[in-house]
Order: structure tokens, then C-alpha cells, then sequence
């Protein structure tokens, strides 16, 4: 199986941080598992993202490409995530949420300042659609 990192999201999160804190160590992993065209749905492709949080970890606010629905499911630890004007909700070891084509992910954040997170986002995008993270405008 061929491991695809996706540095994006790692990346926007260390930039979101103050100056004197870039340095620091990123507030979240991100990286594809797999990545497979689905044989049966011409154009489209599934996408697994594992999305580790050092406690008190967190992501910017942001979208997925349009042709995306997401189904996540927290790993370990808890994750705290607020999608369009829903109600914040923090999602235990076990549970999951799905994210629907054009959803806005206000919150993504490690529910824990002392314990680490872990979730598997699954992706159903257009195969084209290469780039899964859009930040929110600063």
C-alpha cells in the first residue's frame, strides 16, 4: 500500500500559530493512509486521512473541495469539532460525524490539554480533487 503524506493541513496549522511559537512542535499530523479510485464510481476516489493532535491541538477553521463527503471516526482521546452553525460537540474514542459537500469545519480541536487525539476522516471526493483542505481567510 502506498502511504501519501499531506503536509497541507500540518502546515496551515503551524502558519496559523504566533511568530515566536512557529517553531514549536505542529498542533496536528495529517497524513493519507490510502488513496484508491473506486472501480465502480467512475471518477471518484476514497481517501483516508489520519489526523493526530498533541494534547491541546487543533486545526484552522476551514472547508473540503465540494465533490467531498466525509465520515470521521475519533481513534483515541476526544475530539471537539463544530461543522457549519451546528452545536460544538466533543466526540469520544469510538463515535463518529459525517461532513457533507460544502460543509464549513468551524472547530477541529483535541478535546484534551493532557492527552493526545487520533481520527480517521474517509473521503469520498472527485478524483481530481487533489488538494482536501481549503483554510479560511485570515
Amino acid at each position: 500500500m502506498r502511504i501519501f503524506a499531506l503536509p497541507v493541513l500540518a502546515l496551515a496549522a503551524l502558519a496559523a500559530l504566533p511568530a515566536t511559537a512557529q517553531h514549536a512542535e505542529p498542533q496536528a499530523k495529517v497524513t493519507t493512509v490510502f488513496d484508491r479510485e473506486l472501480p465502480n464510481v467512475p471518477g471518484k476516489s476514497m481517501r483516508g486521512v489520519l489526523v493526530e493532535y498533541r494534547p491541546g491541538g487543533s486545526t484552522p477553521a476551514h472547508t473540503h473541495p465540494e465533490s467531498a463527503f466525509i465520515y470521521a471516526t475519533v481513534l483515541e482521546g476526544a475530539i471537539r469539532s463544530k461543522v457549519n452553525d451546528g452545536p460544538e460537540t466533543v466526540y469520544q474514542a469510538g463515535e463518529n460525524f459525517a461532513e457533507m459537500p460544502g460543509d464549513h469545519h468551524g472547530v477541529s480541536a483535541n478535546a484534551s490539554d493532557t492527552e493526545p487525539a487520533r481520527l480517521l476522516a474517509v473521503f469520498v471526493v472527485d478524483t481530481g480533487d487533489r488538494e482536501l483542505v481549503t483554510l479560511d481567510a485570515q
